[in-house]
């Protein structure tokens, strides 16, 4: 279902805004236009105004899975505060902006489950559905009913599940030009779900480095073979380039260590990349989206 949105909202365009506000990785020079939308009204006017006048975009939600290159990003980058969500009985209507972990949150306290691993996933709704986040054999793909999505002319489309396509960390909304507004998820009553969900967070705050900046997992899993394990098997944990480590916690993350650069993270993922092809023949696809000037 298409739909012009009629009265569009005039968005509050910025100059010069530091990025490493903005990401998990606390990264990133300056975007030459930045604007922050709450409505799908806003974020409708935001895309076609990109359009009209050439602009490259890119749309940010809660800044996790990105680095943003030091230089910063020589378009307009469009940060997705739609926020919130209605309940009929076990059916939620999301903002894509939303929260992804409080959401999870949210909605295992209230005695529905599907979500309890999102408690640990930085994120928000749109991203989640846009990289298919799961973990603990579960993906938010099982749960969506449907998508909002806003194309880069401002027109609104609804697309029901049977018109989505979702593989592991990929929807097809990654060849699409636009922004998605908002979802429909449907959850399942389960009592047990917090207390569930609490079990996994706790695994979490063990396994991986929550307290350190990072972007979460940077490469993807292989078919035959957990990234992190093959890292750290070929002793690339702990190493270090500039102001950036590999985890020593977690071999699949890149943190922050208190002063990193884009090229000190692009230069250990190289590394990583390079030796991991070197020893064992495979190739790594990555999961952190690096986006350049």
């Amino acid at each position: 279902m298409n739909a012009l949105i009629s009265e569009k909202k005039e968005c509050c365009w910025q100059t010069n805004i530091a990025l490493s506000r903005y990401c998990t990785y606390k990264i990133g020079g300056q975007a030459k236009y930045f604007t922050k939308v709450t409505s799908k009204e806003e974020l409708s006017s935001a895309l076609e105004y990109c359009k009209q006048n050439s602009l490259r975009y890119y749309l940010l939600g809660k800044g996790s899975n990105t680095l943003f290159d030091d230089r910063g990003f020589d378009g307009a980058v469009i940060l997705n505060a739609l926020s919130g969500f209605e309940q009929n009985e076990n059916i939620f209507d999301v903002l894509a902006g939303t929260s992804f972990p409080l959401f999870a949150i949210k909605s295992a306290k209230m005695g529905f489950g599907g979500l309890e691993y999102g408690a640990g996933i930085p994120g928000s709704i749109g991203g989640a559905i846009f990289m298919n986040a799961g973990a603990n054999n579960q993906e938010i793909s099982c749960l969506v009913e449907s998508v909002d999505f806003i194309d880069d002319a401002g027109i609104l489309t609804t697309y029901t599940k049977d018109k989505l396509t979702f593989k592991y960390r990929w929807s097809n909304f990654h060849e699409m030009k636009g922004a998605i507004a908002s979802a429909r998820l449907k959850l399942y009553p389960d009592s047990g779900a917090r207390k569930k969900q609490i079990k996994l967070v706790g695994k979490r705050k063990v396994s991986q480095p929550l307290n350190q900046a990072s972007c979460g997992c940077v490469f993807r899993n292989g078919a035959d073979f957990v990234t992190g394990r093959l890292i750290e098997e070929l002793g690339l944990k702990g190493k270090t380039v500039g102001g950036a480590q590999i985890s020593t916690t977690h071999a699949n993350f890149i943190v922050n260590a208190g002063s990193a650069k884009a090229k000190d993270v692009k230069a250990l993922v190289k590394i990583i990349e390079d030796t991991i092809t070197e020893k064992t023949g495979y190739v790594l696809e990555r999961e952190m989206r690096y986006v350049p000037y």
